[in-house]
């Protein structure tokens, strides 16, 4: 949780509703020694922020181990 001041909160107050909105981590505000927090009421799918990654393997890691490297790497070390 990121803890901001009233200052801070004056000044960036849609970038962090934002923030808390597209994130689902509240934000505790410090005001004179008193705490206030800005919290969604909807969860947030955490998932929906992954990015797309093509070239990432999608599968079973096992399928890995009889994969044949031999053309993939050159071991002729001098």
């Amino acid at each position: 949780m990121k803890t901001i001041t009233i200052t801070e909160l004056r000044g960036n107050i849609y970038r962090l509703l934002d923030e808390v909105l597209n994130t689902g981590v509240p934000i505790e505000i410090n005001k004179a020694g008193k705490k206030l927090r800005i919290v969604p009421v909807d969860k947030v799918d955490k998932l929906q922020n992954l990015e797309s990654r093509p070239d990432v393997i999608n599968g079973n890691p096992d399928d890995l181990v009889s994969i044949s490297w031999e053309k993939e790497v050159n071991l002729d070390l001098p």
